[in-house]
């Protein structure tokens, strides 16, 4: 669709003001033979086409992030690990059984042991199958029982992908009622809280995990400590 409009534009843009008498297939022959003759023409509209659409997103991304407000940074419902009062708040999107994600753990636990200023947001994202879901479930409802950070560790330095049996174990491992966080998992604010995390990532425009926000610089991928550390000193000069 995209080569069709361009090569129209080609042809039109050619033609002389008897154009206007030529037939749909006439302006069709042209067209083809002005790609013939210069392919490379339309190869720099798609070019120049896709590099628009990339900064159109990345426009949107930002003022979606300017509207966020509160709820990215401050959302009562999601946790918050670090310094809970520190000046720089670093949100991380993430899902349990994303392998980058695991790799991302010690990431950010070196950027909170060389600063500790930062508070780290944790939004649950589970997009890959409904065994991500029931680990994201657990972890939140894990903070009924006040093991949250534990739970959350141990799943995530699991090596083998967690489905509802690895999950369960890992949470009776750590010291949880397993009984009352399956009951505490069906509370609304856990779903709430992924509903959330969904939405928040749509309009932020990531597509997949981690991805992580720092005052006004987002990160879609894994991050190491330094680039975290230099993100998070833009964002305390930025104010």
């Amino acid at each position: 669709m995209r080569q069709t409009l361009i090569a129209a534009l080609l042809a039109t843009a050619a033609l002389p003001a008897a154009a206007q008498e030529l037939t749909a297939e006439e302006v069709k022959r042209l067209a083809l033979e002005a790609i013939l003759e210069n392919p490379e023409v339309v190869m720099e509209a798609i070019g120049i086409l896709q590099e628009r659409e990339a900064a159109e997103a990345a426009a949107q991304a930002q003022a979606a992030l300017e509207s966020s407000g509160d709820l990215l940074t401050a959302d009562p419902n999601a946790p918050v690990l670090g310094n809970p009062d520190g000046d720089v708040t670093v949100v991380e999107f993430f899902d349990y059984n994303c392998p980058y994600c695991r790799r991302a753990g010690p990431e950010v636990a070196g950027l909170l042991e060389a600063d500790g200023n930062v508070r780290v947001v944790y939004r649950e994202w589970p997009i890959l199958g409904e065994a991500s879901v029931f680990a994201a479930r657990a972890a939140l409802a894990s903070r009924e029982q006040g093991l949250y950070e534990e739970f959350h560790e141990a799943m995530m330095a699991a090596e083998a992908r967690l489905g509802e049996a690895q999950v369960m174990q890992i949470a009776e491992e750590v010291g949880l009622d397993t009984d009352r966080l399956r009951t505490d998992m069906e509370a609304p604010a856990v779903q709430a809280h992924i509903d959330t995390s969904m939405e928040l990532a749509r309009s932020l425009g990531f597509s997949g995990t981690p991805s992580f926000v720092v005052g006004d610089q987002m990160a879609p991928g894994l991050v190491e400590t330094d680039q975290l550390i230099d993100m998070v000193e833009a964002a305390r000069e930025g104010g």
